[in-house]
């Protein structure tokens, strides 16, 4: 039994899939981690947990869901507890109700106001959409992409859930839908004409803006003095556009680094929150020509990448584009979804003040009955020996005294 176990160890731990994992897994966790960074992944959470909430709500027929409908989606929420009380948190957000002995949920009016208004800027963002859509099919070796891998991260761009049917189709001079593999699931945008006025990255927008050479820029702590100097030497060779034409380039070389630390930089830069999985990322590999090891690529420019693995999801963000934990340049619709946030922090302040107010009521309570019976004993330590002789018949220690005593003392529906 040994043996087998010895023989299985060995064979486990040279197979090529499990050492892959355990590489990634060890290489992830070797990233310090950045208070500031690691705290605006903690907000974003409570906000896609909320917002997938309002898409739902308005999905379904007069906007408006059964509790136990969510209560049913929280494991794929990766939340815990009661939907009803996760719900209550957020008064400003939503509202519940009882009807036909049910709980019901809708959007507050306030909510409905941001959504209406968010939907106003994604109708005005159409053609800044069509360059983001156009710039990411640039950056792939054959300016095509495919749908359902650009479905995964459509949300990070900003792209409406409807971007096939409405965005595609309003630029034809910019793209066209083609099936070259016959199947569904090879459906693909294809970029129509190469657009040179679009073909110019964020650092290179930057350095025109500045007057210098394009360079990548580093936001590590002074004291790193290691990751300093390996940052001084990757930036001291020139800056390679992703938009650049591959051919001359090496596969392994330190030009063939740079572009491709590049083109991580400029996917990273058309994103909303400047952030995004590295899972959902490594699907680009073939169209984006990344490396097989795209996690050691990233912890290798700790200066340029930040790798976190906030609630079991590994997440590249772009040090450059937050100072903290504050994002620096806000798309409109982050503006709009920040609202959201505000209002659900909102709530979130209302609930638990009103929980602390009601439980320092309940503590009041308490203590004026913890009083009385203090004073009664004080009392009763100045009787006569005589009426001590008597007995504490009508004091604490009377059945039904004792009864109402600790009725108020635990029974919170007690007045």
């Amino acid at each position: 039994m040994y043996l087998r176990s010895q023989r299985y160890l060995r064979f486990s731990i040279h197979s090529p899939l499990l050492h892959l994992h355990l590489l990634r897994s060890f290489s992830l966790w070797s990233m310090k981690k950045d208070r500031d960074l690691e705290s605006a992944l903690s907000r974003n959470r409570r906000w896609i947990v909320n917002n997938q909430i309002k898409n739902m709500i308005i999905r379904c027929p007069n906007q408006e869901a059964l509790v136990k409908c969510l209560q049913k989606k929280f494991k794929t929420l990766d939340l815990q507890g009661k939907a009803l009380n996760w719900l209550k948190k957020y008064p400003c957000c939503f509202e519940v109700y009882l009807k036909n002995d049910e709980y019901y949920f809708c959007l507050t009016k306030r909510m409905m106001f941001l959504v209406e208004e968010e939907q106003s800027v994604k109708d005005m963002q159409d053609p800044v959409f069509a360059e983001r859509l156009a710039k990411l099919l640039m950056l792939s070796s054959n300016q095509r992409l495919n749908v359902m891998k650009i479905n995964e991260l459509k949300r990070s761009f900003g792209f409406p859930d409807d971007y096939l049917i409405r965005i595609v189709p309003k630029y034809p001079e910019m793209f066209r839908l083609v099936n070259y593999g016959g199947r569904r699931s090879s459906m693909e945008i294809e970029l129509v004409s190469w657009k040179p006025d679009l073909a110019v990255s964020s650092i290179e927008m930057t350095a025109r803006k500045q007057d210098h050479e394009p360079c990548f820029s580093c936001s590590l702590p002074s004291t790193w003095i290691k990751s300093w100097e390996r940052f001084d030497e990757f930036n001291s060779t020139p800056y390679i556009s992703p938009y650049s034409d591959l051919r001359g380039l090496v596969e392994g070389s330190k030009e063939m680094e740079k572009r491709t630390v590049g083109l991580l930089h400029e996917v990273l830069s058309l994103t909303l929150w400047k952030k995004v999985s590295i899972m959902k990322l490594g699907h680009f590999r073939r169209e984006f020509r990344l490396p097989e090891k795209l996690n050691v690529l990233l912890l290798k420019h700790p200066g340029i990448f930040y790798v976190s693995n906030k609630y079991q999801i590994y997440t590249v963000l772009l040090r450059g584009g937050y100072n903290g934990s504050k994002l620096i340049d806000k798309d409109p619709l982050v503006l709009v979804k920040e609202k959201f946030g505000e209002l659900m922090q909102e709530g979130l302040h209302e609930y638990n003040r009103r929980h602390y107010l009601m439980n320092l009521e309940k503590k009041k309570k308490k203590g004026m009955v913890l009083e009385r019976l203090e004073k009664r004993k004080d009392s009763n330590m100045d009787m006569s020996e005589e009426d001590d002789q008597r007995g504490d018949i009508d004091g604490i220690f009377n059945p039904e005294e004792r009864k109402r005593f600790y009725k108020v003392l635990f029974d919170d529906s007690a007045p």
